[in-house]
């Protein structure tokens, strides 16, 4: 898949799609056999070199209360994803990403990080919702 339309076309056949637009696709995920949720987007991203990246994303909730230092350790511990702050309406949000060269994605490998950052984003979600179900 070297192109996000390909992408795009993969998702549409597989996932419930709320948003597609040039560049970006929101999936939604049902997890906790459909008692939970967790919106996760893919959009494409040009390096200043050219190469393009697919962007894998999904919103954990509001920084407001975050432990940065522990938001940080994750970073540092974690084998897949990274947490990022990016606003949303003006509020800035913590998010879990993961970014990939289109070399060598395929579809299993776009289907693997879609249910690794929802299935890893939910339950962070959740620790920091207090088991709220947010995005």
């Amino acid at each position: 898949m070297l192109t996000f339309e390909s992408i795009r076309g993969h998702l549409l056949a597989r996932y419930p799609i709320t948003t597609s637009e040039p560049y970006l696709v929101c999936v939604r995920l049902s997890l906790n056999e459909g008692r939970r949720h967790q919106s996760i987007y893919l959009t494409e991203l040009e390096h200043e070199d050219g190469r393009r990246f697919l962007r894998v994303s999904t919103v954990l909730g509001p920084t407001t209360g975050v432990d940065l230092r522990r938001a940080l350790a994750f970073n540092w511990e974690s084998p897949m994803g990274y947490l990022a702050i990016s606003p949303l309406d003006g509020v800035p949000y913590l998010q879990l990403c993961e970014n990939r060269p289109y070399e060598g994605l395929d579809a299993a490998e776009i289907d693997r990080l879609v249910l690794e950052i929802g299935g890893v984003g939910d339950r962070i979600e959740h620790r920091l919702t207090a088991g709220g179900d947010l995005m």
